[in-house]
């Protein structure tokens, strides 16, 4: 199943972030895709600001990795530079699985470049351009996600 809602402008993305972010127990791999523009970055923000992170939140792109420690540490990837890359090459540039073992949330910008090295349970979370805002999706994937997703202010389909 699919959960929707549409967003009007930046604070109405951040705001449904931080109500994630406080549904977070550590552990979590939350999977970002859109266009360019979309908003995948400003959810991250509203993200860390839920989890208390008092730092400017800024795209890892040149980085891969950036690390955030609030309430729960973020791990914040982008994945736009690994497209093409086997799974054993994602885990060896970014080192993947680690993150995702250090108790933390793991958030990947443009997720679907690297869809194969994704875990089986995750959030994944669609972002699109409308007329008014922003659609975002979500699609959970295992009991943990969905009971996170159920929790929000969305729409199923």
């Amino acid at each position: 199943m699919v959960w929707q809602v549409e967003t009007h402008n930046e604070n109405e993305t951040k705001e449904l972030a931080k109500k994630l972010a406080q549904k977070l127990i550590g552990g979590e791999v939350i999977c970002l895709m859109g266009e360019l523009g979309s908003g995948k970055t400003t959810f991250v923000q509203g993200l860390a600001e839920g989890l208390g992170v008092n730092e400017p939140i800024i795209s890892p792109t040149f980085t891969l990795v950036r690390e955030y420690f609030g309430r729960l540490p973020l791990f914040h990837v982008d994945a736009y530079r690994l497209n093409g890359l086997t799974v054993d090459e994602v885990q060896s540039q970014i080192g993947l699985w680690d993150y995702m073992e250090r108790g933390g949330v793991v958030v990947i910008e443009w997720a679907d470049l690297v869809a194969d090295a994704l875990p089986v349970e995750r959030l994944d979370i669609t972002f699109s351009h409308t007329v008014n805002g922003r659609l975002i999706q979500f699609e959970p994937h295992g009991e943990v996600y969905e009971r996170l997703v159920s929790a929000l202010p969305v729409k199923g389909s």
